[in-house]
């Protein structure tokens, strides 16, 4: 059933890929913008210093791009007009790969192989031009300059006040961070191929922080080349790098300003170091170890084969995070780890070793249990974190990790041919390729029948409803959005492509009616709703977003794409946010600021579930998500580790 569900993506990618190419209408106050449209007024001297600093720090982010090769995700989804919500998305595409931008950056020839067709999506694409390549073809431009790097980057090869003339716009604030806004367009003579747009620069560094528009060039050209919005963050001291963009094109044969597609683009993964030949074989000298073997423990033979198993997923796990696939631990994993623990005292289960739970950070919809360890990717989460006055995030999290839970209490375990340390030494770019972690659809059946079971406890009943009107809502989308629903290296919630059932379909009983013009009923967020990650760490953080109430069925947006738009800081040290980061390590807290003791995963009594919050009339529903404390230091969000081996 997987292999049939791949080839039908595939066929579907590449039919995307043609499809894809037909070029977009650049938006006319863009596309036909003339040099003298700018301010007339003559810069201050003020503005003219921070414009030589802007240009000076962009040649610093290059340079440092170059030494780094972090993980690029794309995510497209082109649309169709509806009558009731305005456009909903018809067909999708997913790119995942590891760049090293000085290959890109230098030019340098590579053989540009479609891996996407070649291979779908259980391995990396083979270098870094090849990657790019696929993804210019699916935006359908013509260069790699003008293409997908010069949506991260202003202009790699001449950001200068000769190929560039800029106006003042106006003082602003992203976030925290003050700037100061400019226009830029291509000097007379330089055009084709550069930036012409918007750009903000934070005021105490000169950084350039974001910038929007799109490239310069013929007519011919603006067809060609869309509009997008670059945004950056703090990483470190006086460094801001490319974190996320969004790319929109207008359709122009639509008469109700719909969109023709709209993608995201999110970069991470910084702070791993450029694979080498030898980067497998380092030695680690442990300073400062007792021998305590004489003091140790018997292992009984059941006790030798659970270490084996945890061993071999010791082994995935963190060789998963090396290769930037994996979130850094951190404190909303504890919160994931306490509702596994939650289902597991309410079944009255006792397991050997403590469930622990990890964040996958990409898009596609998927779970998977390595040995004891449960993953979710980002872009689950954020679709089930729906707000409300019923712990709707949370009974949708109960449902996710109850299956998998299933699978660890009845021994669907990681094969253990892992537990040797040479079955993972691959390079990075085949890390799908190598360790396939999806289970077989005879234990996805196992488990689905057991997490039913898990469910069964009245104090997760409502569980099973709440996630069974999460999965009506992907029922309606599932079909076009085939890419979000292939899952990267673990379970899907799909069960059959053909007949459009999921694993879990018997809840989907369970829920109230899917009523898409029903105000109150919220069953599915949009991509990127809850969680934002930290580009050098990897640590994911919970968002804060203001309550914005629903007017009308289209501001729903289910599993859709929406614009980026980040809350900007900047970098704190480690030594700032300490004292927080040592009161909250322990603990989490409610929508009411209370906190919660989050217990060892499998272990104990249920924690309490957050208490609701009775709103006044008019007010917005109470935030019931499980919130944790305040780790050290923002995004510029967390602390920067030492670069991964």
């Amino acid at each position: 059933m997987r292999n049939l569900r791949r080839s039908c993506i595939a066929g579907v990618a590449a039919t995307l890929l043609t499809a894809s190419t037909v070029p977009a209408l650049a938006f006319p106050i863009l596309g036909k913008k003339k040099k003298d449209d700018l301010p007339a007024r003559k810069l201050t001297p003020a503005q003219t210093a921070l414009l030589d600093k802007a240009i000076a720090r962009e040649q610093e982010v290059i340079k440092v791009i170059q030494e780094r090769a972090p993980l690029v995700e794309t995510y497209i989804q082109n649309m169709k007009p509806d009558p009731a919500l305005l456009q909903v998305p018809v067909s999708d595409q997913h790119f995942l790969g590891r760049v090293e931008f000085k290959k890109v950056l230098n030019g340098e020839n590579y053989d540009t192989v479609d891996n996407h067709k070649a291979k779908g999506k259980m391995g990396f694409f083979k270098n870094s031009v090849s990657f790019i390549t696929g993804i210019n073809k699916s935006f359908h431009l013509q260069f790699n300059e003008v293409g997908f790097v010069q949506m991260i980057l202003v202009d790699a090869h001449g950001f200068d006040k000769t190929n560039y003339n800029f106006g003042f716009v106006r003082n602003d604030f992203l976030g925290s961070v003050p700037t100061m806004v400019f226009d830029v367009e291509p000097a007379k003579g330089s055009s084709r191929g550069r930036f012409f747009g918007r750009i903000w620069v934070e005021r105490r560094n000169g950084n350039i922080v974001r910038f929007n528009g799109s490239f310069a060039g013929s007519e011919k050209d603006f067809r060609e080349f869309y509009h997008f919005d670059s945004w950056r963050t703090n990483v470190q001291e006086n460094l801001w790098l490319p974190t996320s963009f969004y790319v929109e094109e207008s359709d122009p044969k639509s008469t109700e300003n719909t969109v023709k597609f709209k993608a995201v683009n999110h970069v991470w993964g910084y702070a791993l170091k450029v694979p080498t030949s030898d980067a497998e074989n380092v030695d680690v000298e442990v300073q400062g170890a007792t021998d305590v073997s004489n003091d140790a423990q018997d292992v009984s033979p059941l006790g030798a084969q659970r270490a084996w198993v945890q061993q071999a997923e010791d082994n995935v796990v963190n060789r998963l995070f090396q290769a930037g696939l994996l979130d850094a631990p951190s404190d909303f994993d504890k919160i994931l780890e306490q509702v596994a623990g939650n289902i597991l005292a309410y079944n009255n289960i006792q397991v050997a070793r403590p469930i622990r739970v990890r964040t996958l950070l990409t898009e596609p919809l998927e779970s998977l249990a390595i040995g004891n360890t449960i993953v979710l990717s980002k872009g689950l989460i954020d679709t089930t974190a729906v707000p409300g006055n019923n712990n709707e995030q949370v009974n949708n999290l109960y449902a996710i990790i109850a299956f998998q839970v299933a699978h660890i209490i009845q021994g669907h375990r990681l094969d253990t041919k892992y537990a040797f340390n040479d079955r993972l030494l691959f390079p990075d770019t085949s890390t799908f390729e190598k360790i396939p972690m999806h289970h077989t659809d005879k234990d996805n059946e196992e488990a689905a029948k057991k997490a039913l079971e898990l469910l069964q406890p009245k104090e997760l009943n409502d569980a099973a409803s709440q996630f069974g009107l999460y999965l009506a809502e992907l029922q309606t989308r599932s079909k076009a959005l085939t890419a979000l629903n292939d899952p990267m290296v673990g379970d899907s919630l799909v069960k059959d492509v053909k007949t459009n059932t999921f694993w879990l379909q018997p809840l989907i009983g369970k829920g109230p009616k899917l009523d898409p013009n029903d105000l109150k009923q919220n069953a599915a967020m949009p991509l990127s709703s809850f969680l934002r990650f930290d580009p050098w760490t990897d640590q994911v953080v919970q968002m804060h977003a203001s309550y914005e109430p629903l007017l009308s069925s289209r501001d729903k947006m289910p599993f859709e794409v929406t614009p980026v738009y980040l809350k900007l800081s900047y970098y704190k040290p480690a030594a700032d946010g300490a004292a927080a980061a040592a009161a909250g390590a322990n603990a989490t807290t409610d929508a009411n600021g209370n906190a919660i003791s989050a217990p060892p995963a499998g272990t104990g009594t249920p924690a309490a579930a957050p208490a609701q919050a009775q709103p006044s009339a008019g007010a917005p529903p109470a935030d019931t998500t499980l919130t944790p404390a305040p780790a050290a230091g923002t995004t510029g969000t967390a602390n920067p580790p030492a670069p991964r081996q």
